[in-house]
């Protein structure tokens, strides 16, 4: 009777398991989507996103080969199950007319979801019509960003390459435990406002084996990034890795605890770079780690730039109130484009404090790079070239 009882559970119990884990899936051509390039099917995405956020066990939303038109779109939680992967074996293609989208804040977005995996694909902004509106000073709409997350958790974001998107690539907004892995990012260097990643209010984002080719900078980290790690990320061209800017709002969320390892520039604007605005603000950064770090002709290796001002609108004659500490750079060699490769330009009410430079190398046309500070006080160890200023 025993060994009857105990059969009984052990099958009942592979029986729950296997009805649990196994995902339902979706195809988005079952449900009304031709992938032609030309055919809006946005509906049928939707339809897809209903079935799967309504399911109570896993579920796949699955993107064969093709070309797949989509207006912006918006996938929503809260959804019955944690466990909603878009499989994409094709590519999603926005408006070529970049006027249907370019006043929307996103192309795709998630909001309040939870649990929500990007595997592979193409998202195509063909954002080049917006590119060329802006750069002739035209009135242009200021353009949609291809993907963001906000007020989510628990993402992932691989293998998904981005292209041409109208202004930033992705941005994770108010999110928490997001990795993405194995991204691909890629846009003109002079494309306006097409930042690589962003994330901003958002803890626990990881970022790894991401090659990253844009007009702006390749990641820039907003106000109230805490817990962000950074790995093996090529950037270039771009405006290079960017924490900033910061301090444009009196009250501001600081940014802390942010890791970079093992990263190469080739050919941008900068390398590793911390702006913030030259006017009054509570915010921070603090305990910044830049380590093992590669650049090829860049034009501002290291930079704190604490009197950002554009177009002089907003902050001239005052000071920037955010406080920036405990910033290490370890390891950083190559070469720069300009003179000086090492420049901290910090705020005179609140200097830089405790920046250390350790084991950095940077020449300037096969000789020995500049630094230059203003109000920063730091610790030098290894070998540094250029002479510390600190």
């Amino acid at each position: 009777m025993a060994n009857t009882s105990i059969h009984i559970l052990v099958s009942l119990f592979l029986f729950i398991s296997s009805t649990v884990a196994k995902p339902l899936t979706f195809n988005v051509v079952s449900l009304g989507a031709k992938p032609d390039g030309k055919t809006d099917n946005t509906k049928a995405f939707l339809a897809a996103w209903a079935k799967a956020c309504a399911s109570v066990n896993p579920a796949i939303i699955y993107v064969p080969a093709g070309r797949f038109l989509l207006r912006n779109v918006v996938f929503g939680g809260q959804c019955k199950n944690n466990a909603i992967t878009f499989r994409i074996a094709g590519t999603l293609v926005a408006p070529s007319d970049y006027r249907l989208i370019g006043n929307a804040d996103n192309w795709i977005f998630f909001q309040k979801v939870n649990g929500v995996t990007i595997s592979g694909g193409i998202l195509d902004g063909q954002g080049t019509g917006l590119w060329a509106c802006k750069s002739a000073g035209k009135s242009c709409p200021a353009g949609a960003t291809t993907l963001g997350f906000s007020n989510s958790n628990n993402i992932k974001i691989v293998g998904l390459t981005s292209l041409n998107s109208q202004m930033f690539h992705i941005v994770i907004n108010g999110c928490h435990n997001v990795k993405m892995q194995g991204v691909k990012v890629t846009a003109s260097g002079n494309s306006p406002n097409t930042d690589g990643i962003h994330v901003q209010l958002s803890s626990g984002v990881t970022i790894l084996n991401t090659k990253i080719g844009t007009g702006d900078d390749c990641v820039s980290i907003g106000p109230g990034t805490t817990n962000l790690w950074m790995e093996n990320i090529v950037c270039g061209p771009g405006h290079g890795i960017s924490i900033g800017s910061l301090g444009k709002d009196q009250n501001e969320a600081g940014v802390q605890n942010v890791t970079l390892k093992t990263a190469t520039f080739i050919g941008t604007q900068n390398g590793l770079r911390i702006k913030s605005w030259g006017r009054a603000s509570n915010g921070f950064a603090r305990n910044i780690l830049f380590q093992h770090a590669v650049m090829v002709n860049v034009q501002n290796p290291i930079f704190i730039d604490q009197n950002y001002c554009p177009d002089n609108k907003g902050c001239p004659g005052q000071v920037s109130g955010v406080k920036v500490s405990d910033v290490t750079y370890q390891d950083i060699h190559g070469t720069s484009a300009t003179e000086v490769a090492v420049k901290f330009d910090c705020s005179s009410k609140y200097p830089c404090n405790r920046i250390r430079l350790q084991d950095v190398k940077l020449t300037y046309k096969n000789q020995p790079a500049q630094a230059s500070c203003a109000y920063a006080a730091g610790t030098v160890s290894g070998f540094v070239q250029p002479s510390s200023c600190l």
